[in-house]
């Protein structure tokens, strides 16, 4: 899908915008505070139910209003809107009905970023590599949501059993159903990373040419792959018991980004970085339209932070190639020369005080 159109009514400092946009490209300019970012927060919302910027929602309120509201419609004529007051009420609205929780939203809208807070993949831990991994996931496996949802209840079971120290026949039946919820996990993450590795590397071959073939990504399942995992869960019950929860699982997989077996973060430069991130941010969007045929949607944050013109240029090549919708900003119109498109396949807007405007190609 593309976006077709948006509104927005007391977001962040975007009183009010109702706006058209392209189905491929949008380049979005304006100055830092001007609000380009609070629109693409805004469709990040309708994708995920949350920010990117903040974890707490009541901040998307428009400080002179009780209340805020995001809708859109696609291409299709499709229409996704929510309304969230000060109270903490959320209205959502899926083409008219309103019998919606925000989790209903991810499944019909496929929204990723690149921001320069991306880069807490490298930096953030395991956890935020296993968002980006199950966010692809949720989209392409279409059993993984009902998987995950039905591991994670066993998962606390377990947890409760060995905090409060039970043990026999309880503690047997929630340990057996872990380790086959968990091995049945990594089976299907194990394939689709293999799926994102191979797509991976088709951009990386545009974007990191010289790079490329020496850029992997290292899977572990969370637990050692040589082992059954009821073995290990055995020698480390004491272990497991001391800390009240479980140490070993389907919940603790990570993925790692290697070059010549280094971490990515340790040697490629900030924007050599940056150009990785959208390669895989790419390769799952794509995964998503292969899978889905639905056309997910890309935005980028300040597309002149880290990257030179010869690094945008490439990230031009990258999108003649695309399936999928961009939103794209910078502070002015020089960051995005690079990429901007010889035919006219493509909008162009400026933000200024909360206010968007489409500007006529060549203003």
């Amino acid at each position: 899908m593309s976006i077709s159109s948006l509104t927005t009514s007391q977001f962040r400092n975007l009183s009010y915008i109702s706006v058209n946009f392209h189905s491929k490209l949008n380049l979005i300019t304006g100055d830092n505070g001007s609000g380009k970012s609070s629109l693409l927060e805004s469709l990040f919302f309708l994708g995920h139910g949350k920010s990117f910027r903040t974890t707490k929602i009541e901040n998307l309120i428009n400080n002179v209003s009780d209340h805020f509201v995001v809708s859109v419609k696609d291409d299709r004529n499709y229409q996704l809107g929510v309304r969230r007051d000060n109270s903490g009420n959320f209205d959502i609205k899926i083409n008219g009905d309103s019998k919606f929780r925000l989790s209903d939203l991810a499944k019909n809208i496929a929204v990723q970023v690149i921001t320069p807070e991306t880069f807490r993949l490298f930096f953030g831990g395991p956890k935020e590599r296993r968002k980006f991994v199950d966010l692809g996931l949720f989209h392409v496996e279409h059993q993984y949501s009902d998987l995950w949802r039905d591991f994670r209840k066993v998962l606390l079971q377990r947890n409760a059993c060995l905090k409060t120290r039970i043990t026999g026949q309880q503690f047997d039946y929630w340990n057996e159903l872990f380790c086959q919820y968990s091995q049945h996990i990594a089976d299907v993450r194990v394939a689709y990373i293999e799926q994102l590795s191979g797509e991976l590397n088709r951009w990386l071959k545009i974007l990191l040419p010289t790079l490329s073939e020496d850029i992997v990504l290292h899977y572990s399942q969370g637990w050692s792959s040589k082992r059954k995992l009821i073995d290990v869960l055995n020698e480390n019950s004491q272990r497991e018991k001391k800390y009240g929860h479980s140490l070993f699982g389907a919940h603790k997989f990570d993925v790692k980004f290697n070059y010549k077996k280094s971490n990515i973060e340790q040697v490629l430069s900030r924007g050599q970085q940056k150009l990785f991130l959208m390669a895989l941010t790419i390769a799952q969007a794509n995964l998503i339209f292969n899978c889905q045929q639905i056309a997910p949607i890309i935005l980028i944050d300040d597309i002149g932070a880290e990257l030179d013109t010869s690094s945008r240029t490439a990230l031009a090549r990258a999108i003649e190639q695309l399936n999928c919708q961009l939103f794209i900003t910078a502070i002015d119109t020089n960051a995005l020369e690079p990429i901007i498109p010889e035919q006219q396949n493509y909008k162009m807007f400026h933000v200024e005080h909360g206010v968007i405007s489409e500007l006529k190609q060549g203003d």
